[in-house]
């Protein structure tokens, strides 16, 4: 059994691991180091943060419907666009199996329609 097949791969891996290293060390040495109560807070979006009670808070239900209206949308995509390519040499088992994956997805559409995951006030 010949190691040669994956010298490349071993090589990228050590190039990426010295990069890495290399950049952390970089940075250590030529970034400033003037540190202040302002860039050691939480960064929320340009808004001063909130005063959070001890134990953390709930997040509104709307991030977690955004979050998994983004997930099931991605996946969507991801399965649709090979299938829409090759739907030519696709029997028929392939049309049938792609019709229950957007029913599913429909069904979390429609979760996410009611849930109010599309209302953006």
């Amino acid at each position: 059994m010949s190691l040669s097949p994956y010298v490349p791969i071993i090589g990228l891996f050590a190039l990426a691991a010295a990069f890495a290293l290399f950049s952390i060390g970089a940075a250590r040495f030529a970034g400033p180091r003037r540190y202040n109560k302002a860039k050691l807070e939480a960064y929320e979006c340009g808004i001063e943060p909130s005063p959070q009670p001890i134990g953390g808070s709930r997040f509104p239900v709307k991030f977690y419907l955004t979050a998994m209206l983004f997930i099931v949308f991605d996946v969507e995509m991801i399965f649709l666009y090979p299938w829409a390519v090759s739907f030519d040499m696709l029997p028929v088992f392939g049309f049938v199996a792609m019709l229950i994956f957007i029913g599913a997805v429909f069904v979390a559409y429609a979760y996410e329609w009611r849930r109010g995951g599309l209302d953006w006030d």
